[in-house]
């Protein structure tokens, strides 16, 4: 089963933390939280950039950001933990270490739902709908998730099966997530690798259904859904240390990758059927506010003959934005 001749070394143990003396303070930072933080920085960015060419007002998108990304780290402990029970629930536990983030455990399905949750809070406080706001973070989002997996390649996780092809992943012996029993040498199929290369095909993907599609109202959030879901059911079907719940054989992460995919049909059908033409504005009735100079494309004006519905504040055969300066009523 072994080729280490032709293989992915891992990063050593050194590589998974930064240690940082100032003032005679020691700190040693994760380099799996360094890599998450790029990838948020790099959504914010570009999330931003595209929701201002939309009409957004620009630093808007801030607004998204801290409960966003609060709420998504707190989904993701707590669904880790839910699928992870025995990990934190025996005899003899220390209860605090369902907190202990820092540990390890998060789960990107969690943090899925629970950043869902931050974005609808921001969007009703700031009047941003939340699809359009959802579609310009879209391919941003598998962008930063890109990002992100090279933080569990240098944590040695997220690896699969074991695998004669060259490109296999060599584990450190002693790590947990080996089962017991496999040779000295065994190489991994390596899914964060995978993974990266899945998503980076998938923002192409969206950034060409969106210039050839006009994809608005949840549309492009409804193709990640898809994309994404149908990546991750594959690779945590070959995945070395899925969740410990398992339903009709099929374990949790699976069934999760394909509910997105069908949550992604459902927003497609249904955003296609209400909404036909395009959103007339970034912002809800009552909140509209474009740039002077914003860049406006023609997939991003409405067509005169759409009809929109009663949830737009937008009269029948009008534009559909107004100059005006967003409230905050």
């Amino acid at each position: 089963m072994s080729s280490w001749y032709a293989s992915i070394p891992s990063p050593g143990p050194e590589w998974q933390n930064i240690p940082i003396d100032l003032f005679g303070w020691h700190w040693r930072i994760q380099t799996y939280a360094i890599m998450i933080l790029i990838g948020i920085v790099v959504a914010v960015l570009w999330t931003s950039r595209r929701l201002s060419k939309r009409g957004g007002e620009p630093g808007v998108v801030l607004d998204f950001t801290l409960g966003a990304v609060l709420l998504g780290i707190v989904g993701a402990r707590l669904y880790h933990v839910f699928t992870h029970p025995s990990d934190y629930f025996y005899a003899g536990a220390n209860p605090w270490n369902v907190f202990a983030i820092w540990e390890g455990g998060n789960a990107i399905f969690g943090s899925l739902i629970g950043g869902a949750v931050g974005v609808l809070i921001a969007a009703r406080i700031t009047g941003v709908r939340f699809w359009s706001f959802a579609d310009a973070l879209a391919p941003a989002l598998l962008l930063a998730q890109a990002i992100g997996r090279l933080g569990n390649y240098v944590n040695q996780e997220l690896f699969g099966l074991p695998t004669n092809l060259p490109w296999g992943l060599q584990i450190d012996a002693g790590n947990k997530a080996i089962p017991v029993g496999l040779p000295d040498g065994t190489l991994f199929q390596p899914l964060f690798l995978y993974e990266i290369i899945w998503n980076v095909i998938g923002v192409v993907v969206i950034l060409f259904l969106e210039r050839k599609f006009q994809l608005r109202w949840g549309k492009t959030l409804a193709v990640y859904l898809i994309w994404y879901g149908l990546g991750r059911s594959y690779l945590e079907s070959i995945r070395i240390d899925p969740s410990e719940f398992n339903i009709l054989g099929i374990p949790t992460n699976v069934w999760a990758a394909f509910l997105a995919v069908i949550l992604g049909i459902v927003i497609f059908v249904v955003q296609t059927r209400r909404h036909p033409g395009l959103e007339p504005s970034v912002y809800r009735p009552g909140r509209e506010w474009v740039r002077p100079d914003a860049e406006v494309d023609s997939d991003d004006t409405d067509s005169d003959d759409e009809v929109p519905d009663e949830d737009d504040g937008v009269p029948a055969g009008s534009s559909g934005a107004k100059a005006t300066s967003p409230t905050n009523g």
